[in-house]
């Protein structure tokens, strides 16, 4: 399993800043990769994206929300991810970091995916947490 982590600092409080994170739908405005989110219930996500010149989708479920500290999440199918959001209060607002851990199971996919996946996760990541400072 690959492991990749992105931080920055956005300036609003921790509240505010879970506010916007916990609406995952809203997620599909905050990154060009995110092409659909498809609310399953349950708090249960069907996620469509295109990275790397391929189409993914799977299926999500939130299994952590505490706010305003850590929301994170487990796939259910599809490319086997975790992620956690931790946010933490500092004197010029909140600094937030990602932890994504996933795992391919072709091979000849998973050595593309690798290749391009940390500068990716870094790209995304840094587009999603500066259009949710925007809506701040």
């Amino acid at each position: 399993m690959a492991t990749i982590e992105h931080s920055a600092i956005l300036h609003a409080p921790p509240e505010r800043v879970f506010a916007l994170l916990e609406r995952v739908e809203d997620f599909v405005d905050y990154s060009d990769l995110i092409q659909a989110i498809e609310p399953l219930g349950d708090d249960c996500y069907r996620w469509h994206v295109h990275a790397v010149g391929m189409d993914w989708t799977f299926d999500v479920k939130i299994t952590e929300s505490r706010s305003p500290e850590v929301l994170a999440w487990e796939s259910l199918d599809g490319v086997h991810n975790q992620g956690r959001y931790r946010l933490i209060p500092i004197d010029d607002g909140t600094e937030v970091t990602l932890t994504l851990v996933y795992q391919i199971r072709n091979r000849f996919v998973e050595r593309a995916v690798n290749k391009a996946a940390k500068p990716l996760v870094n790209q995304v990541s840094r587009q999603i947490l500066e259009r949710v400072e925007s809506r701040l």
